[in-house]
């Protein structure tokens, strides 16, 4: 039944991991990985998007505490709840928001996205820009000179509409190699939030994101995956994308705290580069 060695699963949701939550592409990288392995087709798309279910359970339980406070203030806002939480249900409305462009978008889109992007020369467009914007907006951090204590903003500051911004610009990340996380974080950043907030938010929102992706894709072109891999891969490249997500997480908000984006953005565009003479010498197909 399966075309998916139990190492190939590994290695899927190890990158999966990695790369999920950082702003360099995941979807992108899992392309480059599969097409390495031979892996192409329906089946394998689905199988991509599926086993982001390890990457959401590893922030849900980094991030409970923030979780906790998003569902709880949404109960009480509603009624079902006695005690009342404003920053939650703020936090839990700004989730909501930033979400419903993708929504509407990806169902619009997603086959022509599936058609016309899922090749390398797309992807290493969008890594090679997306790497000289995180360049470009480091710079820009730096010569305006944020006070993270004293002008930008935390997430229990955000309005409605700096959500929609974020949620607007994710949308960009439909175009693989571009980067949900980047997108987010980004645009965080430009509505006035700390880098902190931008990244935190960003894990958040992703979680939403990418759960309505994978429960979507599941119904969707999950029976075709089964059949093409059965439930081995699955399971296994869903519990590496978990540990690995959960070690990429800690180290980028570690990294963050001392550092800026711009080692991502180098990273993008070298990556981009190289994947660029892969194709044109003929090691890659693109």
């Amino acid at each position: 039944m399966s075309d998916m060695s139990w190492w190939e699963a590994i290695v899927l949701g190890v990158v999966e991991g990695l790369t999920e939550y950082l702003p360099v592409s995941s979807t992108g990288h899992l392309i480059l990985a599969q097409r390495a392995m031979g892996l192409d087709g329906p089946a394998a798309n689905a199988y991509a998007i599926c086993i982001q279910g390890g990457a959401i359970i590893a922030v849900l339980g980094l991030y409970a505490g923030r979780v906790k406070q998003g569902v709880l203030g949404s109960l009480g806002a509603v009624g079902l709840r006695k005690e009342k939480d404003p920053a939650g249900a703020r936090l839990a409305w700004n989730l909501i928001v930033a979400f419903i462009p993708a929504a509407i978008l990806g169902k619009l889109f997603d086959d022509k996205i599936e058609m016309y992007l899922f090749g390398l020369w797309p992807i290493v467009t969008a890594w090679v820009v997306g790497g000289v914007a995180i360049l470009a907006v480091d710079v820009w951090r730096s010569k305006r000179g944020v006070s993270e204590g004293r002008e930008a903003k935390g997430i229990d500051d955000m309005t409605w509409r700096m959500a929609l911004v974020i949620g607007l610009l994710q949308c960009v990340a439909m175009w693989p190699g571009t980067s949900r996380s980047l997108m987010t974080i980004v645009a965080g950043v430009l509505v006035g939030m700390s880098l902190a907030a931008a990244v935190e938010f960003s894990f958040l929102i992703g979680v939403v994101t990418l759960l309505a992706a994978t429960v979507y894709k599941a119904i969707d072109a999950g029976p075709v995956m089964l059949e093409a891999y059965g439930w081995t891969p699955m399971i296994i490249g869903s519990v590496a994308a978990w540990a690995s997500a959960v070690v990429a997480v800690r180290w980028m908000v570690d990294y963050l705290k001392q550092h800026g984006l711009a080692l991502f953005g180098w990273y993008r565009v070298a990556l981009g580069v190289v994947v660029a003479v892969l194709i044109v010498t003929g090691v890659l197909k693109g």
